[in-house]
């Protein structure tokens, strides 16, 4: 029988769980959620996009990305806007006072990828890279790909 740690599922889970929990501790004093930061990444790549769209691009139910927009937009970092044509549709986009946070907020990412990867050497850092972004084409092949994930590395 494999040995959790030695399952690549397993472990991918874990090393994903753990840089979440390590990126929260280190924006701590940014009065932010790691799901309001995630949030305020995605918006920063797609300026004026629906609200249904970065749902999908962030895999979370409507309703739970309404609640966290309704805090973004209370904070006055996010504006929901009206489509020019469809007023079913709002679009959202950043105020001035949540750029500033941004540069913060990919300050604290690259850190907490940096501790990461601590002691690995440049070269192994490429190479987990290139074996990740294989495994994640093979799996958006056979699935037949998903265009939320297409949507997510577009920006």
């Amino acid at each position: 029988m494999e040995l959790p740690e030695r399952n690549i599922g397993f472990l991918l889970h874990d090393v994903a769980r753990l840089m979440r929990k390590r990126f929260e501790q280190n924006a701590r004093g940014l009065g932010l959620t790691r799901s309001q930061c995630q949030v305020l990444a995605h918006l920063a790549r797609n300026e004026g996009i629906q609200q249904s769209a970065l749902a999908d691009i962030l895999e979370v139910e409507p309703i739970t990305l309404t609640r966290i927009l309704d805090r973004l937009e209370e904070a006055s970092l996010v504006e929901r806007r009206n489509h020019p044509t469809d007023r079913r549709i709002r679009l959202l986009h950043l105020t001035k006072t949540a750029h500033p946070l941004l540069g913060d907020i990919f300050t604290i990412g690259a850190a907490t990828r940096s501790e990461a990867l601590e002691g690995v050497p440049e070269a192994e850092r490429d190479r987990l890279l290139a074996i990740l972004s294989a495994m994640k084409s093979n799996l958006l092949t056979k699935s037949g790909g998903e265009s939320g994930e297409r949507r997510a590395n577009n920006g």
